[in-house]
């Protein structure tokens, strides 16, 4: 399976690359097989519908009144026939290539598995009804199809015979055959509609008519080759001769001349062994394994959530859940789906390099429409949508206590005023709110929760207007003003990857939450906690995460000094701290990290981190530059 798809994924790649630059991306054939299929569907009802006013049934009328259709009003009767032909083989191939490319890009399993199964009964009824229609103009090549048909047919034991001689001889044939034909004619389409229709039922805000400008390509190109080469009838059926030669429709008819040349019970096998495994298909290996039955999706801005069933897109289930999300095609041409995933893993195929380049993926960038889900995943549409997205609510709170934790750096405890509580998520900040309208942002430290006590690891920085109070003239009972829970630098999970945290000075004060979640989560998978400050002074806390080395064996502490001095007497890891991460993983492809601290830092981490085989979507950062002398 894995090669046949590979073939066929790089076949339609191609294809769809050429029509991008023939068509544009937006109006690209390819990327609207299932909405065609649709408004063929339409073309064919509506030609169908003008034919029938004029069609007569009667074993004497009946080719007499196509023959007056097609030539007596060539100007409109005759193109709608040829229409209404072409339009049918049009049908055919759209569905078929519709199949196929959701074969080739393993869109048939899971979540998709009732499209695939109500696409295949749809792709029958359609093979009836066309087939049906043949017989109607009750030519040359009706005749061929009725006898080829009941032939086939007669070899099952059900019928055994008793069907091809009701057209042994032209008088055997009565006014009621056409009226049958006629009724299975409209019947059948009435039953595939429905097919179809059930068959949309699992694709939310399904098109059953392209963009307009294609729709009226693709109906004046069937009006084009209706008069270029109109269908007409091969002449008048007639039992006592055999047709010699026909003008054949290969869209429907291809594996009737299967019928003389193998035994007609060795066909059927034949036809129901494929059907069975066409079915079966969804449940046959290789099978996807990975990923939950049902995940959940966060998308910003507006932080709405949705649940994910496996192999569904991201696309599919926010609009199913009526979010609001940027689509085009769906095909991965495009681009207009494009997000940049904060947390989660997805998986993706089947998409133009035009579309999303390497260096966009590398970033964290996905196609939604393309993009299927392995964990709970969260992504943003806008850019900061994330933080301009979230609800943000102010709370008057007291000093409750200062406590020093270094030279220069300050424990801040806030109580709410009121009895109030505060709900955040680990990794998330606050603002302090001074009291010209300025913010400072500060981390949470503990793991997610509710609480009355908010504390801070506040940072002297020279010339700092908020710091300067802190370390200057803030006393236990005064009043602070404060506005959060802000900021996406949460823990995401569940996952499958071991985990790195990197913190730069009191960067330290986000990643000790996450941390702390981590451990009460009880994630057994390694975590590593890579600490870089200038000076060993510095370490303000460095007994808490020795502490956790102690406690849990899946932890390793790594600190690292970028500037030791001979004071330190420093034995241990020391540059930069990302240089020491890079030194002991030469593959970060299978890890997540979360990186925290100064925006010097994480510039220099990440494209480093990511250098080394670290995915853009498994490389979560927060970082912040220090406000002085008032400045934002």
């Amino acid at each position: 399976m894995r090669p046949l798809r590979a073939a066929l994924q790089f076949l339609f790649l191609r294809l769809e690359a050429v029509g991008n630059r023939i068509f544009g991306e937006r109006l690209n054939p390819l990327y609207y097989l299932g909405a065609s299929s649709f408004w063929m569907f339409w073309l064919v009802t509506a030609s169908g519908l003008y034919v029938y006013a004029f069609y007569e049934t009667g074993v004497d009328k009946t080719y007499a009144s196509m023959d007056s259709i097609t030539h007596g009003q060539w100007y409109a009767g005759g193109v709608m026939r040829s229409v209404h032909r072409y339009a049918s083989d049009a049908m055919v191939l759209t569905m078929l290539l519709h199949l196929v490319r959701h074969f080739a890009f393993d869109r048939y399993r899971g979540f998709r598995t009732f499209s695939w199964v109500s696409g295949v009964a749809a792709l029958c009824l359609l093979y009836v009804s066309g087939i049906n229609g043949f017989m109607l103009p009750w030519d040359r090549l009706a005749q061929y199809v009725v006898l080829t048909t009941t032939e086939w047919m007669d070899a099952l034991p059900v019928f055994n015979g008793i069907l091809t001689r009701n057209f042994i001889s032209n008088e055997a044939v009565s006014d009621r055959l056409f009226s049958l034909l006629s009724f299975m004619h409209i019947g059948i389409p009435l039953v595939l509609l429905l097919a179809l229709w059930v068959h949309t039922q699992r694709v939310p805000r399904a098109s059953m008519v392209p963009p307009r400008p294609l729709a009226i390509g693709l109906a004046a190109m069937l009006v084009v080759l209706a008069l270029a080469r109109p269908v007409v009838s091969q002449g008048p059926a007639d039992f006592s001769s055999v047709p010699g030669e026909l003008q054949f429709d290969w869209y429907y008819l291809a594996i009737y001349p299967l019928v003389h040349a193998w035994d007609p019970i060795a066909l059927w096998t034949a036809c129901g062994v494929a059907l069975a495994v066409l079915v079966a298909l969804p449940w046959l290996p290789p099978a996807r394994t990975r990923g939950a039955a049902v995940m959940r999706m966060t998308a910003h801005p507006g932080r709405q959530s949705a649940p994910v069933r496996r192999a569904e897109t991201l696309l599919d289930a926010g609009l199913r859940a009526g979010i609001a999300l940027p689509y085009e095609c769906r095909s991965g041409g495009c681009g207009l789906c494009k997000a940049t995933m904060i947390g989660g893993d997805v998986e993706m195929n089947g998409y133009q390099p035009s579309a999303l380049s390497e260096d966009e993926r590398r970033a964290g960038r996905v196609l939604l429409c393309c993009a299927r889900a392995l964990s709970d995943v969260e992504f943003e549409t806008e850019e900061n949508a994330a933080a301009r997205g979230a609800t943000v609510d102010f709370h008057d709170t007291r000093v409750e206590r200062l406590e020093p934790l270094a030279h220069d750096v300050m424990l801040v405890a806030l109580r709410l005023s009121g009895g109030r509580t505060i709900a955040y998520e680990a990794g998330q900040y606050i603002h302090v709110v001074l009291d010209d309208g300025a913010r400072r942002a500060y981390s949470f430290t503990g793991p997610s929760g509710t609480t009355s006590l908010i504390e801070l690891h506040v940072r002297r920085v020279p010339g700092g207007r908020f710091t300067g109070l802190v370390f200057e003239s803030l006393r236990a009972g005064d009043r602070v003003r404060v506005e959060g829970p802000l900021g996406s630098f949460v823990l995401h999970e569940p996952s499958d990857k071991p985990l790195i945290f990197v913190a730069g000075a009191t960067g330290f004060a986000p990643v000790k939450s996450l941390l702390e979640q981590s451990f009460i989560l009880g994630i057994e998978r390694p975590l590593y906690l890579y600490w870089g400050v200038r000076n060993r002074r510095d370490f303000y806390l460095i007994e808490l995460p020795e502490r956790w080395a102690r406690e849990h064996a899946n932890f390793h502490f790594v600190p690292v000094l970028s500037e030791p001095g001979p004071q330190d007497r420093w034995e241990g890891r020391t540059g930069l701290v990302h240089e020491a991460i890079l030194a002991d993983f030469p593959d970060l492809s299978g890890f997540s990290v979360y990186a925290c601290g100064s925006v010097n830092m994480v510039n220099a981490a990440r494209p480093a981190l990511l250098a080394q085989g670290l995915e853009g979507d498994a490389c979560f950062s927060d970082a912040f530059l220090p406000a002085a002398g008032g400045a934002p």
